[in-house]
Order: C-alpha cells, then structure tokens, then sequence
C-alpha cells in the first residue's frame, strides 16, 4: 500500500510538472503590469466605448460647424408636363391648359452666428412652353424666365440658439474628453488589481507547491521511520492524510489561478484561449507623501470638478431655455430681387422687375396661467442641486484623500509586522522540522507549522500589494505621481 502512495504521489508531481511545463511552452503573452496597461488601453470594451463616445461628440461639434459654412444646393426638374380641363365660372365656360416646363434652382444658404438669422441667394431659371384655349388667359407663351433674390431671415427680441447650440456641443465635446481620461485612470485601477490578483494566486500555487512537496518529503522520512520501528503506524497514515489534503489545496490553487487569468483576460480584451504569465516586482519602496500637498493637488487637478462646472454651465441654458417659454419675440423677413422673361435665354433681363418683400412679425404671450415661473422655479432648483454637488464633489475628494493617506501608513505598518511575522514562521519551522527529523515532533505539530509559514508567506505578499495599489489610488484621486514627482493630469488636447 505504501509503495502506490508513494508512486501515486510521484506520478503526481510528474502530472503537475508536464501540465506547468506545457502551459509556460504554448504561453504566447507574458505580460508585466505596463504591458497589462498598454494591452488594455487599446482592447479593452470599456475604453472602447468612452472612445467611441469621445469619436460621437467629436463629429458631432464638427459637423455641426461644417453646417454654419455657406451651402449650396440645386434642385433640378428636367421636366414637367400638365394638360388640365377646367371651368371659368365668370366666363360660363370650360377651357384646356396645358403646358410643359423645365426648371432648376441653385441656391446658397449664409447662417449669421453673431445674430442668429439666415441670408439666402437664390437663382431660379425656367423654360416653359405653355398655351389655352380660353379667351382670358391671353397669348400661349414659349420662353425663359429667371427669378434672382437676396432674403434675409432675423430672429428678434430672443436668445442666440445657434451660439448656445455650439457652446452645449463643445461641453459635451469637453465632459467626454474627461470621461474618457477618467476611464483610463479607472481602467489603470482596475488592469493593476486583476494584474496582482493574478500575481498573488500565481504566487499562492507557487507556496502550494512548495507545501505539497514538503509534506512528500516528511511522508518520506515518517515512512522510514515506521519502517524501523521509531513511530507508530499511526503516524503514517496521519501524515498521508495530511499530503492528500495538500495537494487538494494544490490543486484547488490551480483551478483559482485559472479563473483569476479568464477574469484577468475579459478585462484586457484578450481571447480566453489564450495563455498568459504574469510577471512583477512587488518590493515596496515607502513614498513620503504630505497630506496637505496631496489634499491641495486632489482639488486642483481632480476632472470630476471640472465636470461638475460643465453641469453648472449647462444648467445656465436650461435657464435660458426655460425663461424662453411663452416670449415675447420678433421675426424681421426681407427679400430683394430680380425677375426677368424673355423667349430668349440671353434677353431675359432685357427689361427686369424689380421684387422687394419686407416683413416684420411679433410674438406676443398674454397668459399661461403661471406656467412659465413655475419652470424658472424648477429650473433654478434643479441649478441650486448642481451647485451643492460641485462643494459636496470637493468635500468628498477631500475625505478620500485623508482616507487614503491614513491607509497608507497604515499599510507600512502592516508591511513590517507581516515581514517579521515571516521570519519567525521560517526560523520556527526550521527548527521544528529538525525536531521533526529527530523524532522530537509529530507530523500533526509539524504541519501547523508548515501552514503558519504558508500563511505568514501569503500575508507579506498581500501587504505588499495592498501598499502598492493604494499608492496608485494616491496617484490617481490627486493626478500626481508621488514616487517620481511629476504631475499626470491628462491633456486634453490629445483627446
């Protein structure tokens, strides 16, 4: 019996060795955290979608300014052909018309940004060929005529919707540049805690291995020893069990290695076929970090607040907006121009009319019933709720940053004890294990040991990556890099 435990054990480790020599052959990326980042600034879904957001409301601003260009359009009817019979009710007769026409208007549209109106210059030109039988409707005519005007179409006594249009869409344009930033820092985060989740259970299998293969050894040296007469049988199958458990946590390692990867890959974008190894530093470097230095960069650099503004800004069309309901407003039309005929083309401004058209409108509200200052009450409220969130904004990322900062030193403290913490675990198990050779421990006291140093191990490594991910989370609630001393908040312009 003891001989196949011994060879299942041994056929065991091959088992794992091949699976751990095969994974590390056909690995095709093995990834530091920095390549993690530039892996998923480019592939990952979330950041695909702040860059298609940013993409929309780019193209949105510029074509909405293409549109405040002159255009210029032609509407072209090749050809038109109409024979109706009707009743002249003065006359007490029917007659025919018919005639056929060819017609086209080239037009160009001018939108006026400083005052909100419209100036069109249009040229039309037909060629109509029409005639009737009734005695009223004078001689058939074959010829062209051109129709040429200049019209002026002003708003008045309103609010400029063309420039508040272009100011909203340069805001949307503005809040979606720091989106987009805010994902990438929010992306940094998340890359560098999958990152070091997956370090942490790569490092995890490593100390399970490491158990598994202690416990083999002492299963070894027990077996020896009951050969010899030095322990009871008992003893044996104590430490057995004690193996197999340990290399069902071997094993349970290995499956949680593999879901952190999969997490680790969905996030970065990367196909879940395909194989990665992490690999990382995680000796922690202390970072002398001043709370008011920090407080004072949080408040000064943090996007949020500028996208706090941005909703204030905004919330001041609104008001526009509301306060436009029910106006008093004008409308001022004109139009000049120039109409001509002639059965030749070129004398058809032989002898020009003169067009002129002048318009002015009013809009005049009398009552609503209050309706108006009941929206100007709503809307101011609703502009107080954005105003309050700006000071709770800054209070908020002032309480994160004292959090954070206490966080920090606390982390150190953590750091030393778990270091120390440690060594004990390693000197003690040391000793213990030569008890153990000498027949001065038992296999059940021994692996309390074993597992106090597994723990001890696992808890400096957790620490260690602890200091190290609030240290980027400094970094980024104040968008200054404490380590090199430089500051990092996002450029805009390159958005």
């Amino acid at each position: 019996m003891s001989f196949a435990f011994k060879s299942t054990v041994r056929l065991f480790l091959l088992m794992s060795l091949v699976v751990f020599v095969h994974t590390e052959m056909k690995s095709q990326q093995v990834l530091t955290l920095e390549k993690a980042l530039n892996y998923a600034c480019q592939e990952s879904p979330e950041i695909q979608k702040a860059r298609l957001n940013l993409e929309q409301n780019r193209e949105n601003l510029i074509a909405r300014r293409a549109s405040l260009k002159s255009s210029f359009r032609l509407n072209l009817t090749p050809i038109e052909y109409s024979h109706n019979r009707q009743y002249n009710d003065p006359l007490s007769e029917w007659y025919t018309t018919e005639s056929l026409n060819s017609y086209g208007t080239f037009s160009v549209q001018q939108p006026i940004v400083m005052t909100d109106g419209v100036l069109t210059l249009s040229n039309s030109v037909r060629w109509q060929d029409s005639q009737s039988n009734s005695s009223f409707s004078g001689d058939p005519f074959r010829g062209f005529s051109n129709r040429l005007s200049l019209n002026l179409d002003q708003p008045l006594f309103t609010y400029n919707r063309t420039k508040l249009e272009l100011k909203e869409l340069e805001f949307r344009l503005e809040n979606s540049k720091i989106s987009y930033a805010l994902q990438e820092l929010s992306l940094e985060r998340q890359v560098s805690q999958a990152f070091y989740q997956v370090y942490e259970a790569q490092m995890a299998l490593n100390t399970a291995r490491e158990e598994f293969e202690n416990r083999s050894q002492s299963v070894e040296i027990i077996r020896n020893k009951v050969e010899a007469g030095l322990v009871a049988k008992e003893e044996l199958l104590q430490a057995e069990l004690d193996l197999m458990t340990s290399r069902s946590n071997y094993q349970n390692q290995e499956v949680d290695l593999e879901n952190q990867k999969d997490r680790f890959k969905q996030m970065l974008g990367m196909p879940l076929d395909e194989e990665v190894l992490v690999l990382a530093e995680v000796n922690v470097l202390p970072v002398d970090i001043e709370l008011e230095k920090a407080m004072e960069m949080a408040v000064d650099n943090r996007l949020e607040i500028r996208q706090r503004k941005i909703d204030i800004e905004t919330g001041q069309f609104e008001l526009i907006r509301t306060n436009a309901m029910n106006e008093f407003k004008g409308n001022i039309g004109i139009s000049v121009g120039l109409f001509g005929e002639n059965e030749n083309f070129t004398g058809v401004f032989d002898r020009p009319t003169d067009n002129q058209n002048i318009g002015f409108s009013l809009e005049i509200p009398l009552w609503d019933w209050g309706e108006k200052k009941a929206r100007m009450r709503a809307a101011k409220a609703a502009q107080k709720i954005r105003e309050i969130n700006l000071d709770d904004q800054k209070i908020d990322i002032s309480l994160t940053i004292r959090q954070v900062h206490r966080s920090l030193k606390n982390l150190l403290t953590q750091i030393d004890i778990a270091q120390k913490n440690l060594e004990n675990a390693r000197l003690t198990y040391e000793i213990n294990l030569e008890k153990y050779k000498n027949g001065d421990l038992t296999s059940m006291d021994l692996n309390l040991y074993q597992n106090q140093l597994t723990q001890k191990k696992t808890a400096l490594t957790r620490a260690r990556i602890n200091y190290m991910l609030e240290l980027l989370n400094m970094k980024i609630q104040t968008l200054y890099d404490f380590e090199n001393k430089m500051s990092i908040v996002p450029d805009m312009s390159e958005y």
